[in-house]
C-alpha cells in the first residue's frame, strides 16, 4: 500500500499506530516504578544490617551497557563497590542465597513466610560478640569523623583514616579468657606494627567485661606504643580509656 501524496498515512497504518499507543501505560504517580527505601525522611530508621541476595539474576552478561561495558563486568564493579562501601558506612553487609532460604533445586524461591523469617533471623544474627563489638566501634569512628579503609594488613579488623591519622584496631569481643584474650591482641597490635608515620596510633577494642585485663599493660607503655584502649559498653557506647 502507497502512501498518501500529501504526506499522510495510510488509514491501515494510522489503525496500527493507535492500536500501538493505546498499549502504552503511563506512570499514575511520580514515583511510580521507583524502589522506595525507608529513611528518616519517611518516617524509617536507618538500619544498621544490609542484606541482599546473593548471585541475583542477571542475565546476559557479554552484552554491553549503554556506558559500553559488559554487563557481567558492570556487575562484578557494583558487587565490588558494594562490598566496600556498606561496611564503610557502619553496616553489616550479609549476603542470602537462595539456598539460605525455602527454595526449589533450582534456586526457586517457594515463599513459605514462616520459614524464610525464620531462616532470616538465623542468618541476621551476629555470629558472635566480637562482630557487634566491631560494628559498634566502625559506627562511633564515622561519627567522629574517621573513614575505615581496606586494611593494609588482611588479618586487621579494622582500619580507618581521618586526614593524616591512621588507626589500626584490634577487636575482641565476650570470652571466658579475658586475660588471654587481651595478651594475644596486644601481639596482635605488636606484629602490626610496621610502620613509623608517628600519626599511626593503635586500638585494643574490647567489651565492658574484658577491659580490666586489658588495662593491666600500664599506660606508660600503651602511651611509648600509641596503643589506646577503647571500650564498648554492653548498650553499644563506645569510651576511649583515659588513666
Amino acid at each position: 500500500m502507497r502512501a498518501d501524496p500529501r504526506g499522510e498515512r495510510p488509514a491501515a497504518a494510522q489503525v496500527r499506530l493507535a492500536a500501538r499507543r493505546s498499549r502504552i501505560r503511563r506512570p499514575t504517580s511520580p514515583t511510580a516504578g521507583r524502589r522506595l527505601l525507608a529513611g528518616p525522611s519517611a518516617g524509617g530508621r536507618v538500619p544498621r544490617t544490609a542484606a541482599r541476595p546473593a548471585d541475583a539474576h542477571f542475565d546476559k552478561p557479554n552484552r554491553l551497557t549503554v556506558s559500553g561495558v559488559h554487563r557481567g563486568e558492570q556487575r562484578a564493579l557494583y558487587d565490588a563497590r558494594r562490598d566496600e562501601q556498606i561496611p564503610a558506612h557502619g553496616l553489616r553487609l550479609v549476603l542470602i542465597r537462595p539456598a539460605d532460604l525455602n527454595a526449589d533445586g533450582r534456586g526457586r524461591l517457594r515463599r513459605n513466610e514462616a520459614a524464610d523469617l525464620a531462616a532470616l533471623k538465623k542468618i541476621l544474627a551476629r555470629s558472635s560478640d566480637e562482630d557487634r563489638v566491631t560494628d559498634t566501634f566502625r559506627t562511633w569512628l564515622l561519627a567522629e569523623g574517621w573513614t575505615p579503609i581496606d586494611p593494609t594488613d588482611r588479618w586487621t579488623d579494622l582500619e580507618a583514616v581521618r586526614g593524616s591519622e591512621r588507626l589500626i584496631c584490634e577487636a575482641k569481643g565476650r570470652t571466658s579468657e579475658k586475660g588471654i584474650d587481651a595478651d594475644i591482641a596486644y601481639g596482635q597490635l605488636l606484629r602490626r606494627m610496621a610502620s613509623q608515620d608517628p600519626h599511626t596510633r593503635y586500638a585494643l577494642v574490647v567489651p565492658s567485661s574484658s577491659l580490666k585485663a586489658a588495662a593491666r599493660v600500664p599506660a606508660h607503655i600503651r602511651q611509648l606504643l600509641h596503643i589506646d584502649v577503647y571500650e564498648v559498653t554492653d548498650d553499644d557506647r563506645v569510651c576511649r580509656l583515659t588513666d
